[in-house]
């Protein structure tokens, strides 16, 4: 048997759930995501990370696959439990001194226990292989897609949670936004950080709204961070006025307010600590006005702002 024939035998094989005589969703689905994050360049080795797009995305394939209610869409499922397939083509590295939660008395129910435990997934090298060529990888897609879901027609999804997120980011008020959330699950709230940490540094052309560093890897590495002004555990607050780009060691001299921002979009710095002084210090950019959208209402609102300056500044 050769090697796409062997692993198309092992899919055919997943060990899923029974409810009601239905069997559960979730093991292909996820396999179904994988494979179109591979596709779209966002996998590129065979490091299979919990990250929000592939979140988002087996939330828009089950969306579209499954329609009745008696399962719910639980990415943290399938991929704790795909290791248990007999197949064993599916493996989990642990977060060193986790290795403990992956035993067998022990069992992931939530996406809190995942991320907790589960550093990335990652597959057999040569079923890896396969999914890396276009060929290969589309023979074994249509398989999944006819092997469990016979009668569903779909070839290839955006991620419509990603674009529904980002513009509610753009365009709702913090109030709306609030309420948009006040019934989001762990799942979509990992979602919604993701498109936040993409959203905001794309209004700032990906560069550092204070220093004006800017760098665009070929690697899928993100080098400017979003920094949320009034944090979202204070605020539940992801819209665009209360984001802000920064490079890494200006985001962490923000959150620690040795830093501040006036209502002149003027950088204030903290007298409350020593450096020494080079081009690259915090006080070089005291007085600097910092780079702002040219779209008006993607700018920091005046009040969050000022809410930083009174809770978080060390004057």
């Amino acid at each position: 048997m050769d090697l796409l024939s062997l692993y198309l035998t092992k899919l055919s094989r997943l060990k899923r759930a029974t409810t009601n005589n239905i069997k559960a969703p979730h093991q292909p689905i996820l396999l179904l995501s994988v494979i179109q994050s591979i596709a779209n360049g966002e996998i590129i080795e065979n490091r299979i990370e919990i990250t929000s797009e592939l979140v988002a995305r087996f939330k828009d394939n089950w969306s579209l696959l499954v329609h009745d209610d008696f399962f719910q869409p639980r990415f943290a499922l399938p991929f704790y439990h795909l290791v248990k397939n007999s197949g064993k083509f599916w493996h989990l590295q642990t977060i060193p001194g986790k290795e403990i939660l992956l035993t067998s008395s022990f069992s992931v129910k939530s996406f809190a226990q995942l991320k907790e435990a589960v550093a990335y997934a990652y597959l057999d090298d040569p079923l890896f292989a396969l999914l890396a060529e276009t060929e290969t990888r589309e023979i074994i897609y249509f398989f999944l897609l006819e092997t469990y879901f016979p009668n569903c027609q779909f070839n290839r999804i955006q991620l419509s949670l990603f674009e529904k997120f980002a513009g509610q980011i753009l365009h709702d008020t913090a109030a709306v936004y609030k309420k948009e959330i006040e019934t989001a699950d762990e799942e979509e709230i990992f979602i919604r950080c993701g498109v936040f940490k993409k959203v905001i540094p794309q209004i700032y052309d990906n560069a550092c709204s204070i220093s004006g560093m800017r760098i665009i890897s070929g690697y899928n590495i993100q080098m400017i961070d979003a920094c949320h002004i009034v944090p979202f555990a204070v605020s539940h607050d992801d819209t665009i006025s209360n984001g802000i780009s920064l490079s890494p060691n200006l985001h962490r001299a923000f959150d620690r307010g040795l830093l501040a921002i006036d209502d002149d979009y003027r950088i204030i710095i903290s007298s409350g600590f020593t450096e020494d002084i080079s081009p690259n210090s915090l006080r070089a950019f005291e007085g600097k006005r910092i780079q702002l959208p040219e779209k008006v209402d993607y700018r920091p609102l005046i009040e969050n702002i000022r809410w930083h300056r009174k809770e978080i500044f060390k004057a």
